[in-house]
């Protein structure tokens, strides 16, 4: 694999009120439908060779938007399990859980009943390394968290340190001859 285009889904009405979602399974606004349109042609200008995307149908929506109808779906691209959380708006868990939010947010800890960051990153190693030998350009649909954990694992950074991807945005890593960040949140 020449570059990683990790694609962001967009926006959906759980995102426009700050409701986490992990891995329920919410479709896209009207609004996400008009930014995953508005994002092919960024898309287009690295010209993926194949196309994989989460299960979660704000992810395959997203993948049809931008062009690719029939991408190959792969669960360990799914945002992380945030258990109880799940649902629930940052702002109360900022208000009634704020360490534990906050530590959750920098990579350390797990929602209860949820997944931790280390997990996901696993899960989405995995997932790579599945598709290091995929020649070219390959392009991954998928979710803030899962684009995270991929800049943490191949990059090194630290979740603390990475601002977060905005809906419909693209984030590209060179992965040849060693990943290196091309391109972060574009839309």
């Amino acid at each position: 694999m020449d570059h990683l285009i990790l694609v962001r889904h967009g926006e959906t009405a759980w995102n426009a009120r700050k409701v986490l979602q992990g891995q329920a399974d919410i479709a896209l606004s009207e609004r996400g439908r008009l930014q995953a349109r508005e994002l092919r042609s960024v898309v287009e200008t690295w010209a993926p060779l194949c196309a994989v995307s989460s299960d979660l149908v704000r992810a395959r929506d997203t993948a049809a938007l931008i062009g690719w109808g029939e991408p190959r779906l792969d669960a360990r691209w799914r945002e992380a399990n945030l258990g109880d959380w799940t649902g629930m708006s940052s702002a109360s868990l900022k208000h009634d859980v704020p360490a534990l939010y906050q530590r959750w947010r920098d990579g350390l800890e797990a929602p209860p009943g949820g997944e931790s960051f280390g997990e996901l990153r696993a899960r989405v190693r995995a997932a790579i390394d599945e598709l290091r030998e995929v020649p070219g350009t390959v392009l991954v649909v998928t979710h803030g968290g899962a684009i995270r954990a991929v800049l943490s694992e191949l990059l090194g950074l630290h979740p603390e340190r990475i601002v977060p991807v905005d809906p419909a945005s693209a984030t590209v890593i060179q992965m040849s001859p060693g990943p290196r960040l091309a391109a972060f949140n574009v839309s």
